[in-house]
């Protein structure tokens, strides 16, 4: 090529060639200066859309950890509060089997227990309603299977986590019963003598002279120790037990013959028992317990319910179609992973009195907010009772105890773990590696301070043809 003033090539190529290697050192320069090997999409663009996904899914990991963290700690509140109820309900026990021991104790020291156990059931109730975590309360129900019956002389006892949401039909196809006797010669005159009541063992004096409705009083001043209640029943005096079902007996007798000037009762024993619920829950035959009815299988399994009293019967349940029960699932719900519906669950069913120890077989107390521990005989069965609401307590604690440790604890372990790895394979697509980064920039500052240099000469080069016309 020959010499020319009028393009300078060699200059443009020096222009073209430091253009690029300033580029280069400005990007050497914000990668050392941001720490970020990729700071926009010219970077790279598919190492860009993977590193923004990788950003999210951290991003994710850290709430989940976070989330998993909280999670922890409700089901910590929830187990402590659980571990109080415990607490008490070993205390209760104790009172009962103090109480069983008729042979020492005498009415004034039944009295004594039965008010001390119904001020610790006071104290378990109030701690089911109270506990919460902020503003979520945890015991009370609302945090399990939770159900809502329409018909006023349904109440729900609890549900279990096999209990499946909707709505069931109840029917009553038995009613439940309490024992009841009634005198076989109605009273019309006062008592001609005194006489000697003996009701469930206990001897009860009525002095001469008392009227039939002075008979019923004295007779309902003993109700703790007999466990039953006297009324006038059309003219007759009737007594029953205080609670339902089978496992609910009565007997009386008297030293005085059947008659108008006596109770009536007789000196031959009048006894009877009571009779245990039966009917159906979605159609589906249930298992009955005083007047507690316990769904044992189809989508209804787990659900428990009782029944008022007939106003029309002080003796027997409600009978008949009782409405419908809707259960709803209001288990806690804890998002645990950093996608979408990577979450698990938890139920906490109600823990108020009512609805521990319900259902046990052959009892007279239908729940432990019935136990009285004033006779020797319901001393007998509220131990039973309080067994079973220990083990409801004892196995929602281990329920939880599972889930904050094999589902909680575990799952923020692997995400810790995960979160490492992802962090590391983020880093690798975009942070700086120095050590090149710096031996790049020290090569582009070397080329940039040469090029500057050559196209200065590349400059000179035309001045050549000077010395051609000299």
């Amino acid at each position: 090529m020959g010499l020319s003033i009028a393009n300078n090539v060699a200059s443009l190529n020096a222009q073209n060639n430091l253009t690029r290697a300033n580029e280069r050192l400005t990007t050497s320069v914000e990668r050392l200066s941001s720490g970020l090997k990729i700071n926009r999409g010219a970077d790279g663009p598919a190492a860009l859309v993977i590193s923004e996904k990788q950003r999210a899914q951290i991003a994710g990991l850290e709430q989940s950890i976070q989330n998993a963290e909280k999670a922890v700690s409700l089901v910590q509140t929830a187990e402590g509060a659980l571990s109080e109820i415990n607490s008490l309900l070993v205390k209760v026990r104790s009172l009962a089997i103090d109480s069983a021991n008729t042979g020492v104790n005498d009415s004034d020291a039944l009295s004594a227990n039965q008010a001390e156990i119904n001020n610790a059931l006071d104290t378990i109730n109030r701690i089911a309603n109270n506990t919460q975590f902020l503003t979520k309360k945890l015991l009370d129900g609302s945090a399990g299977v939770g159900g809502t019956p329409n018909d006023t002389d349904v109440s729900f006892l609890g549900a279990t986590s096999k209990t499946s949401a909707g709505s069931y039909n109840v029917v009553v196809t038995t009613a439940a019963e309490k024992a009841h006797v009634s005198n076989g010669t109605a009273q019309t005159s006062n008592l001609a003598a005194a006489e000697e009541l003996t009701v469930n063992g206990t001897v009860i004096s009525l002095n001469a002279g008392l009227s039939q409705s002075q008979v019923i009083d004295r007779i309902n001043e003993f109700s703790n120790q007999t466990g039953v209640i006297a009324e006038d029943n059309g003219g007759n005096t009737r007594l029953y037990s205080s609670n339902y079902g089978a496992s609910a007996t009565i007997s009386v007798t008297s030293n005085i013959a059947a008659a108008a000037d006596s109770s009536g009762f007789g000196t031959a024993t009048l006894s009877d028992t009571g009779l245990d619920v039966a009917g159906t829950i979605d159609g589906v035959a249930a298992s009955g317990s005083g007047s507690a009815l316990t769904a044992t299988s189809g989508a209804a399994q787990g659900l428990q319910l009782s029944f008022a009293g007939d106003p029309a019967n002080a003796t027997q349940t409600v009978t008949g179609a009782q409405g419908s029960v809707t259960v709803t699932d209001n288990s806690l719900t804890f998002q645990i992973g950093p996608n979408a519906n990577q979450t698990a669950q938890i139920s906490i069913n109600r823990v108020n009195p009512s609805s521990l120890g319900v259902g046990v077989a052959g009892n007279q107390f239908a729940n432990l907010d019935q136990i009285d521990v004033t006779t020797g005989a319901g001393s007998q069965d509220a131990l039973a009772v309080i067994d079973a609401a220990i083990d409801d307590i004892s196995n929602l604690r281990g329920d939880l105890g599972a889930f904050q440790q094999n589902t909680l604890s575990s799952t923020a372990n692997n995400l810790r773990t995960t979160l490492e790895n992802t962090v590391n394979a983020e880093s690798v697509i975009r942070d700086t590696d120095f050590a090149a980064e710096i031996a790049n920039f020290t090569q582009q500052q070397v080329l940039v301070q040469a090029g500057t240099s050559v196209l200065g000469n590349a400059n000179q080069l035309p001045q050549l043809v000077l010395s051609l016309l000299g």
